[in-house]
């Protein structure tokens, strides 16, 4: 196993390896180098470089472009429920790099002028905008897509089985050698993060995880979401308390945990009817302060629950 920190969290990574090899050292370089490309909290990264100003930026490595091809499908697919260029409103709200005492409604109505997945285009090597405003955040998709680089990393050495979790988003890929059994992972229980609520059983699928309780602000004693609504420019209000979503790979499950969070679980239970390549465990709360749960079909089978006391 190794572990380590990146992207403001941390990660751990348990492989089995007859060789015995140590990944640590190629995992933490990788890791480095997607920070310098999606980092907006490294004001030299390339994601910083285009948030200036500017119109065009033409990329320079390798890990820009997967997560804007990746954005561009579930943007267009959540109809703008996940959408990267909400970054504008995300400082606004103070949760990118500048803190703010209490938003100011005025700059969120300007805000929401230059806010919109439409208002770039990009090809193989570049990347440019229509107003020099507009602005990306991959915070819902890069957790995800740094698993998704490292577990086909591990995959080029041959590893067959491995279990690479970074900041609660992560793949399983074949099994646990040690239990000869598919990897096992708890399922948070929303009202209190600390304990589980149920078990997962993965098997070569990603697992990513979106609640209220993960990142939120206080502001005179009021609670506000870190999941900023697109449309609106406030932080969302829904009844959905948590998302786990599954997927052949990360940025994908990591994306669109972000986006049902944002349109709430009665969109979500439709689109996800769709959405058939998408496993997903919802919790939510109802008229009478009850909590729910809605498990995808494909999901159900390998999705158990703790028994309440």
């Amino acid at each position: 196993m190794i572990e380590g920190k990146t992207m403001g969290t941390t990660y751990h990574i348990t492989y089995f390896d007859e060789a015995n090899r140590n990944f640590k050292v190629q995992v933490d370089s990788i890791l480095v180098l997607i920070n310098k490309s999606i980092s907006t909290y490294d004001t030299t990264s390339e994601i910083s470089a285009f948030n200036k100003p500017s119109h065009t930026f033409k990329f320079k490595l390798p890990y820009f472009l997967p997560p804007l091809q990746i954005s561009k499908s579930v943007v267009s697919a959540s109809q703008g429920a996940y959408d990267p260029t909400v970054m504008p409103l995300v400082n606004a709200w103070g949760f990118g790099p500048k803190k703010i005492d209490e938003p100011d409604t005025a700059v969120i109505e300007l805000v929401k002028e230059y806010v919109g997945f439409e208002k770039l285009t990009f090809n193989q090597d570049s990347v440019w905008k229509n107003d020099p405003r507009v602005q990306l955040d991959f915070s819902g998709i890069g957790q995800g897509y740094g698993a998704d680089v490292v577990t086909d990393f591990l995959k080029t050495k041959g590893i067959e089985h491995a279990l690479v979790e970074l900041g609660g988003e992560g793949m399983a890929i074949g099994k646990n050698i040690k239990t000869d059994k598919p990897w096992t992972l708890g399922i948070a229980d929303p009202l209190q993060p600390a304990l589980y609520k149920g078990y997962v059983i993965l098997e070569n699928k990603s697992f990513s995880t979106s609640g209220n309780y993960f990142n939120y602000r206080e502001v005179k004693g009021r609670r506000y979401s870190h999941t900023i609504d697109p449309f609106t420019g406030y932080p969302t209000t829904r009844a959905i308390l948590s998302a786990s979503v599954f997927a052949s790979d990360c940025a994908t499950a990591d994306a669109w945990a972000t986006a049902f969070m944002c349109m709430g679980h009665e969109r979500a239970i439709e689109i996800l009817k769709t959405q058939t390549k998408l496993g997903a465990c919802l919790f939510y709360t109802t008229e009478s302060g009850a909590v729910e749960t809605y498990v995808t079909e494909n999901m159900k089978a390998f999705i158990s629950f703790e028994e309440s006391e």
